[in-house]
């Protein structure tokens, strides 16, 4: 197949692209490197700072390249840096001269936004905790961003048209499916993570190697904030057990850099599922403590391993976890074994790209 990934988040799409050609078809990335993030795209989308208008020329440019493919899927309904009303008619072009669109739910959208500000499917999310919206800054700025304006409009329309809607986490899935008109379109599928040359699954005493990665602007959304204060308190606590390592808004490659090494990582505190970040840890023998609620391993057919240390979203849950962790060593080397095992199993990069093939192939 030829294949156009148009947009990106967190390598997603980059990682993909790899696996698929592993497996024979012809892809072309075409993105804006997620932003400051700079991962690898073939055609560029990025926005630079010389203004609106050279975008849009390279953008006019660049869009009779993207024709002819039979499968474009695009990584969120903003899949380039344009206001909404600017992005429809490029969607309607793209629909017009390709044969399949797929709109992945791997992010921020209305139905997101909506569906777990109202209905509420999942216990807590970027959006509520229990029965009771969140009403910190970033989630009312999301709100206002994505209901009643031509966001809504745009991630409304490419989700009733498009033929396809692949969910990477169990969160997006279960949400998609509270919208009865698109049920039928879902098919959750696992994020792609390559396999590492090199990990870790032994330890040897010491202090406890934690990461922490803080993205621009997202602390407080995702969480973060609140699981460094946890980390600097236990810290304090214990100064010779406990070692942080903090990395804020650099490059993909830099911050992988920094996660080297490391034992576990603080991610996403309001996830049931560990996210890009987290699964990149993992194969590398790093303990993700985060998101690993039963519903994840569960959509997975996960039965034995359990290499998460779940959290609740709140400090002393992230904070109890992590001292258990730094009070029992020997658990270590156990939990660095099955993060490792954990990827191999779920989310090799050609194992996704072959689920993707099915779902392409079945359209």
């Amino acid at each position: 197949m030829k294949i156009l990934l148009l947009g990106e988040y967190s390598n997603v799409h980059n990682t993909l692209a790899k696996g698929l050609r592993e497996l024979g078809h012809q892809v072309t990335v075409a993105s804006d490197g997620d932003g400051w993030k700079d991962y690898p795209r073939d055609i560029d989308l990025k926005r630079d700072p010389s203004g609106r208008l050279s975008f849009l020329w390279r953008l006019a440019k660049a869009l009779p390249g993207m024709r002819g493919y039979d499968i474009v899927q695009l990584i969120n309904p903003m899949f380039l840096e344009l206001k909404a009303e600017r992005i429809l008619p490029i969607y309607r072009y793209l629909r017009r001269h390709n044969r399949k669109m797929v709109m992945g739910s791997f992010g921020m959208d209305y139905y997101w936004v909506s569906v777990n500000t109202w209905q509420r499917p999942l216990r807590y999310s970027d959006f509520n905790f229990g029965d009771q919206p969140r009403t910190d800054i970033e989630a009312e700025r999301y709100r206002k961003e994505w209901t009643g304006t031509p966001k809504q409009k745009l991630s409304e329309t490419i989700a009733h048209d498009c033929d396809g809607i692949p969910a990477c986490l169990y969160e997006y899935w279960a949400t998609y499916n509270q919208v009865s008109q698109l049920r039928h379109k879902m098919r959750f599928i696992p994020l792609p993570i390559i396999m590492p040359s090199i990990y870790h699954t032994s330890f040897y005493g010491g202090p406890l190697k934690l990461f922490v990665g803080i993205s621009r602007d997202r602390s407080a959304y995702k969480g973060t904030d609140i699981m460094l204060r946890a980390a600097q308190a236990l810290k304090e606590k214990y100064p010779d057990r406990l070692e942080l390592r903090i990395a804020n808004g650099v490059p993909f490659d830099e911050y992988q850099r920094m996660m080297d090494g490391s034992d576990a990582i603080l991610d996403q505190l309001y996830s049931y599922t560990p996210s890009m970040n987290s699964l990149l840890a993992m194969s590398k023998g790093i303990i993700d403590i985060g998101g690993g609620e039963p519903e994840n391993y569960s959509i997975l057919g996960e039965e034995e391993l359990r290499p998460i240390i779940n959290v609740q979203p709140d400090e002393q849950s992230v904070y109890n976890q992590l001292e258990q962790l730094i009070l029992n060593p020997e658990r270590i080397s156990e939990l660095k074994r099955q993060s490792v095992e954990y990827i191999r199993r779920h989310h090799d990069y050609i194992k996704v790209a072959r689920q993707y093939e099915q779902f392409y192939s079945g359209l």
